[in-house]
Parts: C-alpha cells; sequence; structure tokens
C-alpha cells in the first residue's frame, strides 16, 4: 500500500460527527441540485459517511449505493438507513459490481491522496453520459489551520510528526486528471466558504479533535490534547470572533460527463 492510502484517516466518532459536524452534510444538499436525481436511477454516494445525503437521493426515487471506508460511519448509516445499502470499501481501490448512472461526493475526496486511483475508482462503473457531481476541499482549503499546526508542532520540537493528510487541487489540475480517465468537465469552480463551526466557543477544539489530530496521528492522546489547545490559541486572533469560530473553507465543485 502507498503511503498515500496509509495516510487517510479510516476510524472515526459517527455519533460525535453526527452531532457537531452537522454543517458537513447541510451543504452538501446545495449540491445535490446539482446531481438532480432521477427516480430509477443508480447513484453512488462516494465517501458517503453516516447517509444523511444518501437518504436525501433516495427519496427521488433513485437507488443509491453508499460507499464509505471508515466502519463507525458505515454501521451508523446502516442503523440510520437500514433500507439502503452500504458499502465498507477504500475508495481508492473499490470496483462496483455493476454499472450506475450518477456518482455523487459530498466532503470526501479530499481524504484520498492518490486522486488517480480515486477517479479510477468512482468512474470505472459510470456509464456513457452518466454524470458525476462532487465538492471537496479544495487549493488553500484551511490553510490558515494548517499553518497554525505546523507552528504548534515547530515550537514543540516536532515537525517530524506533521503529516499533510488532504489533498486539495486546483481547478485545471482536477479537471485534467477526469478528462484522463474519459469525463467531460462541464463546470469546475474553486470558490471561498468560511464555515461558522458548531459548539460556541468549542468549535474549533472540536473540529481540531474530528479532523485536525489527522495532521499529527501517530501521536500520544496527552501530547495530541496539549497541541489541539495550543493550535487553538494561535488560532483565535484570525478565525474567532465574539464567540463564534469561523474555518477558512475553499471547495472545488465539478459537474462532469462521461464520454
Amino acid at each position: 500500500m502507498n503511503d498515500a492510502k496509509q495516510d487517510q484517516k479510516v476510524h472515526w466518532a459517527a455519533n460525535t460527527y453526527d452531532e457537531s459536524m452537522s454543517f458537513v452534510s447541510s451543504f452538501g444538499e446545495d449540491v445535490l441540485s446539482w446531481l438532480n436525481p432521477q427516480a430509477g436511477e443508480i447513484i453512488v454516494d462516494f465517501g458517503c459517511g453516516t447517509g444523511d445525503l444518501a437518504s436525501a437521493i433516495s427519496s427521488q426515487g433513485s437507488e443509491v449505493i453508499g460507499v464509505d471506508i471508515s466502519p463507525e460511519m458505515v454501521e451508523r448509516a446502516r442503523l440510520k438507513y437500514p433500507h439502503l445499502t452500504f458499502h465498507r470499501a477504500d475508495g481508492m481501490g473499490w470496483k462496483a459490481d455493476r454499472a450506475y448512472d450518477a456518482v455523487f461526493s459530498n466532503a470526501a475526496l479530499h481524504w484520498m491522496k492518490d486522486a488517480d486511483a480515486a477517479v479510477d475508482s468512482m468512474t470505472a462503473g459510470l456509464r456513457n453520459g452518466g454524470r458525476l457531481v462532487v465538492e471537496f476541499g479544495g487549493y488553500g482549503n484551511v490553510a490558515t489551520i494548517i499553518e497554525a499546526v505546523r507552528e504548534t508542532l515547530q515550537a514543540n520540537g516536532r515537525e517530524d510528526a506533521f503529516v499533510m493528510p488532504w489533498y486539495f487541487p486546483q481547478v485545471g489540475e482536477y479537471a485534467s486528471l477526469l478528462e484522463k480517465y474519459g469525463m467531460e468537465v462541464r463546470f469546475a469552480q474553486l470558490f471561498d466558504r468560511p464555515t461558522v463551526l458548531n459548539n460556541g466557543e468549542n468549535g474549533m477544539k472540536d473540529w481540531l479533535e474530528m479532523f485536525g489530530t489527522a495532521m499529527f496521528p501517530k501521536t500520544e492522546q496527552y501530547e495530541m490534547g496539549l497541541w489541539i489547545e495550543e493550535s487553538t490559541r494561535r488560532l483565535k486572533d484570525k478565525l474567532y470572533d465574539q464567540g463564534v469560530w469561523t474555518a477558512d473553507y475553499r471547495r472545488l465543485r465539478v459537474l462532469a460527463v462521461k464520454r
């Protein structure tokens, strides 16, 4: 297994994710309008998390196949939506056993650092004329947060512990990759999306505990806690205002058709 696959975050606190990171699915609802699911279609939700958007797709009469690497996420999705199909699989190696009409992905592809393998996996079973609608972290996403974590590790003499766990591409880079796999890019946009974090004053701490520890994954729990606290302090002047934390998200949204 290559380094890109080894770095991917696999285990998630799925219950906490649903409670504290609900904005992830909420923003994804806007992307669903681009997907425009139709009754009778077979649609893959690639990186489905706990299944909320898969359920929204299925409510339009589509058959949904949810795929996620996390056993915790898949288990919770199955509990919440027992009438839907969810597979636990690595998105950089999964292959469908049947053809499908569309593939959808929200806030997942930036975790799959072998982007070539992820696109191959997503599009291999897509029918000609089928569509791909994705949104994920784009170039410059959470740059302020990453910088604060790097500064924290440097100040503690532990730069060696840093891992860049995400793939945040430019528009042209990702469009070219899709074209390599027979996709015709109809629309691609990189845009700023400052995102208010849940839980008020604890918002950044919660975000770092859920996502940010992927930047120092092989660290003792005690040390992780100290680094989260220090990184949060470093970010306060930049991303905190009157009881509200706002993460510096940048998103890449793409619509493409298979030819």
